[in-house]
């Protein structure tokens, strides 16, 4: 009875992290659609977004730049995180994340080399940009099936690396090559989302919705990875299967982001180890809690980007790099150490 009743309370005392991260993560989104070049009240932004106010200078900056981007962004920084937290999980490796290991890397290349041999059909952009991810995600996880040693992780890292700057190497080579073609631009490359108007946020809402879902579904799972995959093993589930299903989510995740916004590097890396500081290792609330507090800092580091050095706008992209490169330094120097899991 006793044990029911901590059981009971553990997950009120959870719901309430997230209840509260989510509330902080709505006035973020109120920050970044109210602040710019030209500031607005928060009244003047809930005006507009309830339709109340449907003319003006107001109503065209706020509802037709101003929130499909940071709603874009959030869609984003949720499907990142998330994909983080569930290559994390997969590959027992608190630095994985799919901008580190080459994920995000693997989904820029095939989004340019699908533009650049099929520019007239850039509707299925998501979805080269998914078999990319699932590419590069695939090596790396084949790479870590290796036996594992005390350096494993570092090679791990190298190796995601590697495969990074190599994506990266040929995606800038075609870039430069066809730039005449192309319409990224170097601040894709980079991770923006400025001009990202409704038809980016509907282009990206299917993949998120199926992808989070897919995701918080599947999260049970996770946590017998995190043990390891003898204790799957051990209970009769089908381990295989179950590491493909979340590869390819984390892929369709990562992807469909890297399509809209570009390589937007490390939300999903610090996104999830900050879900599990506040809420704990058990992938069941880590994975919706990672998902609010990704779109909430991808919000704030895109607000930041476009407000720091106005009239000029940086890439949000710089942003997370600024934010995540101490961060990644840090958790490797942590690993020498202690175990992250």
């Amino acid at each position: 009875m006793g044990k029911d009743k901590n059981s009971t309370s553990i997950h009120r005392f959870r719901l309430i992290r997230m209840v509260v991260a989510f509330a902080i993560t709505i006035l973020i989104v109120l920050y970044g659609i109210s602040s710019g070049t030209i500031d607005f009240t928060w009244q003047q932004v809930w005006g507009v977004l309830r339709g109340s106010k449907t003319e003006g200078l107001a109503h065209q900056i706020i509802w037709n730049v101003r929130a499909p981007r940071v709603l874009t962004g959030m869609l984003a920084g949720m499907n990142l995180a998330v994909a983080g937290s569930l290559l994390q999980g997969i590959l027992r490796n608190p630095m994985a994340s799919p901008n580190i290991i080459g994920v995000n890397a693997g989904a820029g290349l095939a989004a340019v080399v699908m533009m650049v041999v099929f520019p007239g059909a850039i509707r299925y952009l998501p979805v080269a940009s998914f078999l990319g991810a699932l590419m590069a995600a695939m090596v790396i996880y084949l790479l870590s099936m290796r036996r594992e040693t005390a350096s494993a992780t570092v090679h791990l890292v190298l190796a995601g690396v590697a495969l990074s700057a190599f994506f990266n190497a040929v995606t800038s080579g075609l870039m430069t090559l066809n730039a005449d073609e192309l319409e990224v631009t170097y601040n894709w490359l980079l991770g923006s989302l400025s001009g990202r108007g409704w038809p980016y946020f509907y282009t990206l809402l299917p993949y998120s919705v199926a992808g989070l879902l897919l995701a918080i579904f599947i999260s049970p799972k996770v946590n017998l990875f995190v043990l390891g995959e003898e204790m799957g093993n051990s209970i009769g589930i089908s381990v295989y299967w179950y590491r493909t299903a979340m590869i390819g989510i984390a892929a369709v995740l990562a992807g469909s982001a890297v399509s809209v916004a570009g390589t937007i590097g490390f939300v999903g890396l610090i996104a999830p180890h900050m879900a599990r500081l506040i809420i704990g290792a058990d992938y069941r609330y880590q994975i919706p809690m990672a998902a609010i507090l990704g779109g909430g800092l991808l919000i704030l580091s895109d607000t930041v980007a476009r407000i720091i050095f106005q009239p000029f706008e940086l890439s949000v992209g710089v942003v997370t790099s600024i934010l995540g490169a101490p961060f990644f330094l840090y958790l490797l120097y942590q690993k020498r150490s202690a175990n992250l899991f």
